[in-house]
């Protein structure tokens, strides 16, 4: 698996120039770093009617002008010349210094609106007071001039207190920038600390990935931080980051030598078993299959994709072998049903010779029951499940003749008569029990077998009388 390293921001090698590169990307929303300086507030020039007449009668009473075209302003206690305008009436000369004050005032109203918005600069208020103080210093205008002065004097400690309360909303504001930046690396770092055998590495390169992703969010839509923090707290996380990458490396280092090995393993478990797929061994071939699968869990994983091909290989060697066996089987129960069918009539046979009574009639029934066994053997396996029942039925006729068999041979032992009577009181009180274990049973097979046996007693009881 590639390597999925999270590309950082910097591009150089060199520390500094990758924490410079960091804080340029920290601030999209900042003035472009190589914008020429905002200019002063100024208010656009009106039309020349944009005054009423009021506005301009008021300021026109603050100056006057001589025969020359001479105008004059009373500014506080004194009056001075702010300029000439000859060859023009007297009217229009004053209307239009008039109209110059109204404009200066209009820049010093701007100034005063703009002290009031939210996304005012310090350095717009710096130069906009600058421009505005070499405006109002000695302006050409007439009009209230005092009046003028003390409004700008005003403005410049309004600027102050407004520039002082962008300092601290900055501050707190850098502050917060700072904690949100830090809880983005203690994260990182948490997750650089969690990792061990059990570590999801795609999970977790996800989660960092995440991570970076909130980190250049944050550079671009929170104020920039100063460079000292945001250097500090980018090394923090990009150590964060190098562990986790060095960690996953590793991992993968070792899990391609584990899987290497692993496809060593299956490729010699698919070679034997290529070897063994032909053989007719059923118990030992078999037996042998099942370890190649024991080694086969063992082995360990060698890649999805390795895994799937090697696996069918090592399957179709199995399949070949144990549809082999499953055919040959087939054909073997084919046999042993048609074995169990022959011996069941050569059962039937040997349960005809009985009853038998005399010693005569025992000697012709073992002579007939040899004949029977004999191809009794011949005949070969029957099911498993059958060989049980018909094996105890052809021993019940052997002991049933055999019982005949054994009473004739006591008739003719001196010492039978001695034991004969107490032989006749045993038969006949375990015949008693034998019979009372029968009317108890419910088991069908466990019936007929107390059955059998109470037969044969019973024909040794007959043969003793």
């Amino acid at each position: 698996m590639a390597d999925e390293t999270v590309t950082e921001p910097e591009t150089t090698t060199n520390t500094e120039a990758q924490a410079e590169a960091a804080a340029a990307q920290e601030t999209a929303t900042e003035a472009p770093k190589a914008a020429a300086p905002k200019p002063a507030v100024v208010a656009p020039a009106p039309a020349p009617n944009a005054y009423s007449e009021a506005d301009v009668k008021a300021a026109e009473a603050f100056g006057r002008v001589d025969d020359n075209g001479t105008v004059f302003v009373r500014d506080g206690e004194t009056e001075r010349e702010v300029g000439q305008f000859p060859d023009a009436p007297k009217e229009e000369a004053l209307s239009l210094y008039a109209r110059r004050f109204l404009d200066l005032k209009a820049k010093l109203d701007l100034l005063e609106s703009r002290l009031k918005s939210s996304n005012i600069k310090p350095r717009e208020i710096d130069e906009s007071l600058k421009t505005l103080g070499q405006e109002v210093a000695e302006p050409p205008v007439v009009g209230d001039v005092a009046g003028l002065k003390a409004q700008f004097e005003r403005l410049k400690a309004e600027g102050e207190s407004r520039k002082a309360a962008i300092a601290e909303a900055r501050k707190a504001a850098v502050a917060k920038a700072v904690a949100e930046r830090t809880k983005i690396v203690e994260k990182a770092e948490a997750l650089a600390a969690s990792l061990d055998d059990k570590t999801n590495w795609r999970s977790t390169a996800d989660k960092f990935r995440s991570l970076f992703d909130q980190w250049q969010q944050h550079q671009r839509t929170t104020v920039r931080i100063d460079k000292t923090d945001a250097d500090a707290l980018w090394k923090r996380f990009s150590a964060a980051r190098t562990t986790f990458n060095q960690g996953r490396r590793k991992w993968a280092q070792e899990r391609d030598a584990e899987q290497a090995q692993a496809k060593a393993a299956k490729e010699q478990i698919i070679k034997e078993a290529d070897e063994l797929k032909d053989s007719t061994a059923w118990g030992e071939t078999s037996r042998k299959f099942n370890d190649l699968m024991d080694r086969w869990k063992k082995a360990g994983r060698a890649g999805h994709n390795e895994d799937d091909a090697l696996w069918a290989r090592f399957r179709e060697a199995a399949d070949t072998f144990f549809n082999a066996r499953q055919a040959d089987r087939d054909q073997i129960n084919t046999s042993e049903r048609e074995n169990l069918a022959k011996k069941e009539e050569l059962l039937v046979k040997a349960e005809a010779l009985l009853p038998v009574k005399t010693e005569t009639e025992a000697k012709k029934a073992r002579e007939a029951l040899g004949a029977i066994q004999d191809e009794w053997d011949q005949i070969g396996y029957v099911p498993r499940e059958d060989m049980r029942r018909i094996e105890s039925r052809l021993d019940a006729v052997d002991k049933q003749i055999k019982a005949v068999e054994d009473a004739a041979w006591k008739k003719s032992d001196p010492e039978a008569d001695a034991r004969k009577s107490s032989f006749e009181g045993q038969l006949t009180a375990q015949l008693d029990e034998l019979t009372a274990k029968i009317a108890a049973e419910t088991d069908p097979k466990k019936k007929a077998a107390l059955e059998a046996e109470k037969a044969t007693k019973e024909q040794w009881l007959n043969a003793i009388k």
